[in-house]
């Protein structure tokens, strides 16, 4: 990726396709809390879909790159492929009950921990953490503390959701350490592919196993997930990666905090979740943690590389 200095200005269409991206996103966890349907079905849906959506075009277009994945050095890049597909399964099998069990707002705050596992992978792959980083995951983890102890003290399944939540954020991070190794030589629609039918045929054997239904939902509930394929899942992420030739990584990492509220405001109007007041505090200080953590990490970044190492210019992360 290019440095910020030779990015084109940032115009019109890509400030209305950031706000865009974040109303998408925002929309998941509620989507998620209205759906009557157990929320491993709605995953493996979701995934199912989009997959069903880009397969064609990417199997049109990448034919040559889906072959050269299975041999020679490209079976690397394939092996991380089916990697971020199994972590993206796990993300989506913790984050998106937790939205069933919790509060929309909490499950939203709780996964955006993502960052902060991020940098802990990163220390774990050798790469020193500055002060600043530390002092964020400090702030992240207290806000943490006080939003979970705030639903553990109004019931126990809520506090399940809290823990699901958390589980999901790390697990996010686990999802796109792999996806950014992959994207660095594959194209999105080939990754996103292969990635979106891994997590979906593991979703598939979890539902079949566990003995949870896939069909007899109302129309209420196949809406909503339409909705989520088409809004958190396609155009959500998609316009965040359009938005990345004119806005830094760190810009939109910051941004998709902006899901949290977008999710308690939406989850407050149509669902009537009123986030709890010891709550609120805590996600405060979760949200800021979060944001120190991505900008520290970024600055000092830049600090010690002023020649950008080659980044995929998707290579956001995950939202909801």
């Amino acid at each position: 990726m290019s440095s910020v200095a030779h990015r084109p200005p940032l115009d019109p269409v890509t400030t209305g396709a950031l706000a865009l991206a974040v109303v998408a996103v925002s929309s998941s966890a509620p989507l998620i809390a209205f759906a009557a349907a157990p929320a491993l079905a709605v995953a493996f849906w979701r995934n199912l879909l989009s997959a069903a959506v880009l397969g064609p075009v990417s199997l049109a277009r990448r034919r040559a790159e889906f072959r050269s994945l299975t041999v020679g050095a490209g079976r690397r890049e394939g092996v991380y492929c089916v990697l971020s597909g199994v972590a993206l399964a796990a993300h989506f099998a913790t984050w998106m009950p937790s939205a069933q069990l919790t509060s929309v707002a909490a499950a939203t705050a709780l996964g955006a921990t993502q960052p902060v596992w991020q940098g802990l992978i990163a220390r774990g792959q050798g790469r020193r953490l500055p002060v600043v980083v530390w002092a964020g995951i400090g702030v992240a983890v207290a806000g943490a503390a006080l939003a979970t102890g705030a639903d553990f003290a109004a019931s126990g399944r809520a506090f399940a959701g809290d823990l699901l939540a958390v589980t999901g954020g790390m697990f996010a991070a686990v999802y796109t350490a792999f996806g950014e190794r992959a994207r660095a030589t594959i194209s999105t629609t080939t990754y996103t592919t292969i990635c979106y039918g891994v997590c979906a045929l593991l979703l598939l054997v979890v539902c079949l196993v566990g003995g949870v239904p896939l069909t007899g939902f109302d129309t209420g509930t196949w809406a909503a997930v339409l909705a989520l394929v088409a809004g958190a899942q396609l155009l959500g992420h998609s316009m965040f990666n359009y938005a990345l030739r004119r806005v830094t990584a760190t810009t939109v990492s910051v941004l998709v905090l902006l899901e949290a509220p977008g999710a308690a405001l939406i989850g407050w109007v149509w669902l009537g979740q009123l986030p709890r007041a010891l709550a609120l505090p805590g996600l405060a200080l979760l949200l800021a943690g979060v944001a120190v953590v991505v900008l520290g990490g970024a600055r000092a970044a830049r600090r010690a590389a002023p020649v950008p190492t080659a980044v995929p210019a998707d290579a956001g992360p995950l939202s909801g």
